[in-house]
């Protein structure tokens, strides 16, 4: 059984820190330089602490019936938060997760062991080189949370990597991407502006108060080729305990207004948050 004492490592881009819930037994943080990463629950992989990663599972319950196995990459591993619940909730889904820190990689791995059968394979690599050399159509669903530190990396933000992804993904997938922002949204309108390009259907949840421009925040983008049932995420997001909107349609389009797609030679990483937004402790 691991042991409920904190756990410090310096890993290869940066400190991290896995520091255990004293509210839940064998439920754990990790932190890179001393930002949040993930949040996991052993014994109940079923649980998302975080806001984002929540809405997160609500569009991963919702892209194909209940229980469906799927295949999902992960390009950042954490944790292996959402693989865990991919692995409880749709057993017999293979996934594989890239992860660029290997230290960061073991400490999890050594730390908090995948169950047994979660049928995910484990890569030490670039998120975009990785891409670049995955298989078409091999996916179902590709879901993009890579932070270095408390950034979105500038390659992982273009229209090249863009049609990477809209290649690996089958004709019904659908990719999700862990974005963060704030007013006026000149990060966030280029991804969605860059996705538009390569797929028909866009929808972003985010806070109301983050979308008002009252705050900086998370936003989940939503890129497909086929319709999002975005009534019954909207449902599921309004009811969270942080409630949560879904922008789609005209009222994206407006949101984009005239946002252009990111080429490589342009391309800039995210927003540096404001001092204190994700930090603990």
């Amino acid at each position: 059984m691991t042991e409920s004492i904190p756990v410090t490592r310096a890993v290869d881009h940066g400190t991290a820190k896995l520091m255990p819930d004293i509210d839940r037994e064998r439920a754990w943080l990790l932190t890179v330089d001393g930002a949040p990463q993930s949040y996991v629950d052993l014994d109940e992989p079923t649980h998302l602490e975080f806001e984002y990663a929540r809405r997160l599972g609500h569009v991963l319950d919702t892209v194909a019936e209940p229980g469906r196995p799927l295949d999902v990459l992960h390009l950042g591993g954490g944790a292996l938060t959402l693989p865990r619940y991919v692995a409880a909730t749709r057993p017999g889904s293979r996934q594989e997760v890239v992860e660029a820190d290997r230290a960061l990689l073991e400490l999890v791995v050594s730390h908090l062991p995948l169950p047994e059968g979660a049928g995910t394979a484990l890569h030490t690599a670039d998120a975009r080189a990785w891409l670049e050399a995955a298989p078409a159509d091999s996916a179902d669903v590709l879901i993009a949370d890579v932070f270095g530190g408390s950034r979105v990396p500038a390659h992982l933000t273009t229209l090249a990597y863009a049609r990477e992804a809209e290649r690996v993904l089958r004709a019904d997938g659908i990719y999700l991407a862990n974005l963060a922002d704030a007013a006026p949204f000149a990060f966030l309108r280029s991804q969605l502006a860059t996705f538009a390009t390569l797929f028909e259907e866009l929808a972003v949840i985010a806070e109301p108060g983050v979308l008002r421009g009252r705050r900086f925040g998370n936003a989940v983008l939503i890129a497909a080729h086929r319709p999002v049932d975005t009534a019954v995420l909207a449902r599921r997001t309004a009811a969270d305990v942080f409630p949560a909107r879904v922008e789609h349609g005209a009222a994206l389009r407006e949101f984009i207004g005239t946002a252009a797609a990111v080429g490589d030679e342009g391309a800039v990483p995210s927003p540096e948050p404001p001092g204190g937004t994700f930090s603990v402790g």
